[in-house]
């Protein structure tokens, strides 16, 4: 797969998972849109983590970063930051830390 399949591929993905968000937000509209977006998180997490399991080699180098749970723990973590930070929706207007002039 190239590169810019990837790319497609992810964009894909992050774009069903917001639609499938707004989609339960619109299907029950008293519902807390946190505990959505954390029942989302909780499922997303469980999911990268089931798929980022090392192979049986113990020795296996393509696996090495991944080799132990807290390896893998720091790499969904830095993955999450990445995302976060990287986000339109990072920053608020509302953020305590927000200068005025």
């Amino acid at each position: 797969m190239s590169s810019a399949e990837t790319d497609s591929l992810f964009d894909e993905v992050a774009d069903r998972a917001v639609a499938l968000g707004n989609e339960i937000l619109d299907a029950n509209p008293d519902a807390d849109a946190w505990e959505i977006a954390s029942g989302m998180l909780s499922g997303v997490v469980h999911f990268w983590l089931y798929t980022h399991q090392p192979c049986a080699d113990p020795s296996c180098r393509s696996c090495a970063e991944m080799a132990t749970a807290e390896l893998r723990l720091q790499q969904l973590v830095d993955e999450v930051r990445e995302s976060a930070e990287e986000s339109t929706y990072f920053h608020s207007p509302f953020d305590r830390n927000v200068g005025n002039a």
